[in-house]
């Protein structure tokens, strides 16, 4: 298990990380989320130890990270760092050699993962002539083949169409599944909503929200529910703690103060009309997203 606690980071007067804390679990996959800036490659960063923190411990399994331990780190940046003239194979092979594999054993391993990711037929191409999207998933094997405990993905679906999404959010999850701990960053809240199973959203450089997935949402639900009605709603709009997001006559979906403001439109809704449905609306990552970076 990787942990992070008070990290700090300053450029100058500027602090870009403000007493960040979270914890990565091995066997989950942990999205980190937050919008351009927002401070996840610098703490991805401080984690491998390429950037040295102002404050705050980085623990593994309770202690101190050491460069040892970062040899057992995989890690995939978001600005791809490949070899352009190597061919696909080779370039594993090589990069599972540097981590103490035989050639023999580090030739079957870069196969395997190359294959699995979808570029067996590609395994004799150069670099340099493989479409994006290809190079994206030739970087994640680069990140993968020496079997690490943590795993540390910038962006690893940036470029990737919906059928690579899917061989890759697999790969991840095989990868958890056999107790790796795994970080990974993405703008694609539709994606990082489907595959993990905890959530780090950051804005501005401080941890606004943790948690697993569906705590999260069941947090945010407290406040918005859905009411169906065979009466007029429209009484909603001016009802005290209430703020109403959507509306069709009989409709609506609204975000209450208190469970007692909820309690209360659910009596008056029943007293107007015969209620179909009222129950608390889970929302989604992009709603979690936008209401807690506010």
């Amino acid at each position: 298990m990787l942990d992070l606690s008070g990290i700090t980071k300053s450029y100058g007067t500027h602090r870009v990380l403000d007493d960040i804390g979270f914890t990565v679990a091995a066997g989950r996959l942990t999205g980190f989320v937050g919008g351009n800036g927002a401070g996840k490659t610098t703490t991805m960063r401080i984690i491998l130890g390429v950037l040295a923190r102002d404050g705050g411990e980085v623990l593994l399994d309770g202690r101190p990270v050491t460069a040892d331990d970062r040899r057992l780190f995989g890690y995939m940046p978001e600005e791809r760092g490949l070899y352009p003239k190597m061919k696909v194979l080779d370039h594993i092979v090589y990069l599972a050699r540097l981590h103490g594999f035989s050639k023999a054993d580090a030739t079957d391993r870069a196969t395997a993962l190359l294959t699995r990711l979808g570029l067996g037929e590609r395994l004799d191409d150069n670099i340099e002539t493989l479409s994006l999207g290809n190079q994206q998933r030739a970087q994640i094997a680069a990140a993968l083949v020496h079997d690490p405990q943590v795993l540390i993905l910038d962006e690893p679906f940036s470029g990737l169409d919906p059928l690579a999404v899917d061989v890759v959010a697999g790969v991840l999850a095989e990868r958890a599944a056999a107790g790796v701990a795994v970080l990974f960053s993405s703008h694609q809240l539709d994606v990082v909503e489907r595959l993990c199973d905890d959530l780090v959203i950051i804005a501005g450089g401080t941890i606004r929200a943790a948690g697993s997935r569906d705590q999260l949402r069941a947090e945010h639900a407290l406040r918005r529910h859905e009411l169906v009605s065979s009466g007029d709603l429209g009484w909603l709009r001016s009802e005290p703690g209430v703020e109403v997001l959507a509306f069709d006559g009989g409709y609506a979906v609204f975000d209450v103060d208190t469970d007692e403001t909820a309690q209360r439109v659910l009596r008056r809704a029943v007293d107007s009309g015969d209620v179909a449905g009222f129950s608390p609306r889970h929302p989604s990552l992009a709603e979690i997203f936008k209401e807690v970076i506010q």
